[in-house]
């Protein structure tokens, strides 16, 4: 007789664990979204220096000249985006995409560009000194009058980037992708770390890399310049210089 009160007992425990679980997984749901709401909250917020923007979406905006100095923009979505003068100096932009952006005269030393995806964006004039932009996508990007000196572009795509009248004193391109991009327009002192660089038909007429880190023959081979290029010691000048117009 005493073998249904202990069942009764048993489904009374067992229901009060579920309601126990229920109410638990309740009230850590209700805590992941308010803080994920927390979290996406700050996009709605304006410009400032230490803005939180990581992960919003900020397509298509006119928000040149805003201060975003020492701001979190990690993964934030600029496609298209007006960041002209803005202040960017040791802004986190790891992996924002930047595609057709412009960042035209922007003051971005000491930022973080690494993994961007600035495809054909504008960063005529900007100033970059000592920013890291290593795996970064940015081909076809301006780069026209830039303030690169310092600035770490390893592993970089840099497909038919401009670098006409660029300060590139101390740059580091190792490893970088530099096929058809355009340096030799740039202004430097010292050297320019090239070192396992790939430097197919880029174009390097006139500059004086005697002073120049990791070039080897096999890319000054792959790459176009022209009587007045000046070579480290044991380079010489290939018998194709110079190259034709890039006229793409």
């Amino acid at each position: 007789m005493t073998m249904p009160s202990k069942t009764r007992n048993d489904s009374s425990g067992m229901d009060s664990l579920a309601l126990s679980a229920a109410a638990f997984l309740l009230v850590f749901a209700t805590s992941v979204f308010t803080s994920s709401a927390a979290e996406s909250a700050d996009c709605k917020s304006s410009s400032a220096a230490g803005t939180d923007w990581h992960d919003c979406n900020k397509r298509q905006l006119m928000l040149g000249g805003s201060d975003l100095e020492g701001a979190n923009l990690v993964n934030t979505d600029f496609t298209l985006t007006d960041l002209r003068g803005a202040n960017l100096a040791s802004a986190n932009l790891e992996k924002a995409t930047l595609v057709r952006a412009s960042l035209a005269g922007a003051k971005a030393d000491k930022a973080n560009f690494t993994r961007v995806e600035a495809y054909r964006g504008n960063f005529s004039g900007i100033s970059a000194e000592n920013a890291s932009f290593v795996s970064a996508e940015l081909q076809r990007t301006e780069f026209a009058g830039a303030r690169l000196m310092g600035a770490d572009f390893e592993k970089a795509e840099l497909g038919r980037a401009n670098f006409d009248k660029a300060v590139l004193t101390g740059t580091q391109f190792p490893m970088a992708n530099l096929a058809r991009a355009d340096l030799s327009g740039a202004v430097f002192e010292g050297s320019i770390d090239f070192s396992r660089a790939f430097m197919f038909l880029t174009r390097i007429e006139s500059l004086d890399l005697s002073a120049a880190k990791g070039l080897q023959q096999e890319q000054i081979d792959l790459a176009c310049g022209d009587a007045a290029t000046k070579l480290p010691a044991g380079l010489s000048a290939p018998a194709k210089w110079p190259c034709p117009p890039d006229d793409d």
